[in-house]
Order: structure tokens, then C-alpha cells, then sequence
């Protein structure tokens, strides 16, 4: 495996140059976790609130597949 990895920024992006033998699921993870750190960095969310979201989803999740 190659390990050559360059990072460039320029004025309107930041470019990472891999391999392309690099592993496409491991990239994708990154993405989606780089994704998470930008959207919530702002957040002033706390951990419960998300938490009772989370169950509010679920269960409205869970009512609708009960009455299909």
C-alpha cells in the first residue's frame, strides 16, 4: 500500500490527495464523521436533550410500523 497523503488548503477548499488503493469505506467514515464534527460544532445541544430525541424518533418510528 502506498502511503503517500498530501493535504493541500487553498482559499476555497481543503484537498486530500491518497492513494487509490486507499479503503473506500474507511474514507466514507471519515467523511461522515468529519460531516458530524461541522454540523454540530456550533451545537449548544446537551446530551440528554439529544438522548429524549432520540427516543422521541424511536417511538414514533415503532408507532408507525405497529399500525401498517
Amino acid at each position: 500500500m502506498n502511503t503517500d497523503m498530501i493535504i493541500e488548503k487553498t482559499n476555497k477548499e481543503i484537498v486530500f490527495r491518497l492513494p487509490h488503493d486507499t479503503n473506500i469505506d474507511v474514507l466514507q467514515n471519515l467523511k461522515d464523521w468529519l460531516e458530524y464534527l461541522e454540523v454540530t460544532r456550533k451545537s449548544t445541544a446537551k446530551q440528554e436533550d439529544v438522548d429524549a430525541f432520540v427516543d422521541e424518533i424511536k417511538k414514533d418510528r415503532w408507532n408507525r410500523r405497529k399500525s401498517d
